[in-house]
């Protein structure tokens, strides 16, 4: 292995790292459970900070993403610890709703897409692009990961130190940890080309490397807005699940243990994210889409009837898979349409259709909750968004060509 590749590999696990670290977004229904508990907040009320966060985690991997293809991911990765130890600081001193929504929602929020932006993107520049969907799916792999730790450590501390010496443990451990992770992560140097696989010139992979297209004429092909629905329809899907895991455990199926199924869809979900990587490399982005989509619609017509742990257990189980292998293959279908020297940027406006998703999925399962106490028309819903994400990706194709932009700066 050479050096090259020794260095590749240390961003690929440092990358990895860091979102380890950010993924404690997944594991908030441990922390929603206690806040209606202990200040019988409605299910609603424990989604409006997580709807938040799921929004500005989207919207900010925009600036995070240009930072990134400009300054290198350090800078931008260091912010990310930064600010995530500040939100997570304020939101267990102050410990209101109004505060949850500014320091985990706002604040804690911003630190997610900042911090999620930077590793990918650079991760994949020290790969060939035949790797791409693998070298995606283990970076994101560790925000999938994240619950495995942070949600049984989260309600250890809930029952031993109480909510706001939870928030202060978890705000201090991801700042140092974020911030020495960040000093390992940097793009290739200028001219670096990665070396080609030895097997790739006779396999059957598509030998085009995709051109570099800038943001302004990304948003104008119909591939972007094609891309960027079937990404918001499966976001909606899966969100809806990963914010109330914990009671829909309890009231669904009776599983007593507060983290069981969010360990279980961690697992799953992380494990989706590098086997769809690799099943993408192999029968490429839009089959690997269109599959997982007619997996979700099928999870999403029988979960009302998963009444039992088992069952419960599986079907979750499946939409964690889907979902974690959506996070891999949507970045990818970015690199491999419009290729990788904008792709933090290219992505960053892609994944906002993660941030509509995360704000009416979570909030549809909390009022429908609360209206009817429980959640089948929800499942109904998501069902139906996946079958529709299906249909849009069977039609999706890579652009052929550039569009013809007026007056715009080349590289913008």
């Amino acid at each position: 292995m050479n050096k090259t590749t020794n260095k590749g590999l240390i961003v690929v696990l440092a990358g990895l790292g860091v979102n380890l670290m950010l993924g404690t977004l997944y594991a908030w229904g441990v922390i929603a459970k206690a806040l209606r508990a202990e200040f019988g907040w409605s299910a609603t009320q424990t989604q409006i900070p997580y709807m938040v966060a799921c929004a500005l985690f989207a919207f900010s991997m925009i600036p995070g993403g240009k930072a990134q293809d400009k300054l290198g991911p350090k800078p931008v990765i260091m912010l990310a610890a930064v600010l995530a130890g500040i939100g997570l600081v304020f939101s267990g001193y102050v410990l209101t709703l109004p505060a949850l929504i500014i320091g985990f929602g706002l604040i804690f929020g911003i630190a997610m897409g900042m911090g999620y932006s930077a590793p990918t993107p650079a991760a994949i520049k020290w790969y060939h692009p035949s790797k791409k969907g693998i070298i995606s799916g283990i970076v994101v792999s560790g925000f999938g990961l994240a619950p495995v730790y942070v949600a049984p450590l989260t309600t250890y501390l809930l029952d031993n130190f109480g909510i706001s010496k939870t928030f202060y443990f978890l705000g201090t451990a991801f700042l140092i940890g974020i911030m020495i992770l960040s000093q390992i992560i940097s793009n290739p140097p200028a001219g670096y080309v990665p070396a080609e696989p030895k097997d790739f010139a006779n396999s059957n992979k598509p030998k085009v490397v995709a051109e570099d297209w800038n943001w302004r004429e990304m948003v104008k092909s119909k591939q972007f807005f094609m891309v960027w629905t079937t990404f918001a329809f499966g976001t909606f899907a899966g969100l809806l699940v990963i914010g109330q895991l914990s009671a829909i455990g309890i009231e669904q199926a009776g599983i007593p243990n507060p983290f069981t199924l969010t360990i279980l869809y961690a697992i799953c979900n992380a494990g989706g994210r590098i086997i769809w990587g690799i099943i993408s490399d192999r029968i490429g982005t839009k089959t690997s889409m269109t599959s997982m989509f007619i997996l979700q619609v099928v999870a999403f017509l029988l979960m009302p009837y998963l009444k039992t742990p088992l069952t419960l257990m599986a079907g979750i189980a499946v939409v964690g898979f889907t979902f974690g292998g959506m996070l891999t293959v949507f970045p990818s279908i970015t690199a491999s349409f419009y290729g990788i020297k904008n792709l933090g940027l290219n992505y960053g406006l892609v994944i906002t259709a993660w941030g509509i998703g995360g704000v009416f999925g979570p909030l549809v399962g909390g009022i429908v909750r609360d209206a009817t106490g429980t959640y089948a028309f929800s499942y109904l819903v998501s069902a139906v968004l996946s079958l529709l994400g299906a249909l849009i990706s069977m039609k999706t194709v890579a652009p052929t060509s550039k569009p013809v932009l007026n007056n715009a700066p080349k590289n913008a």
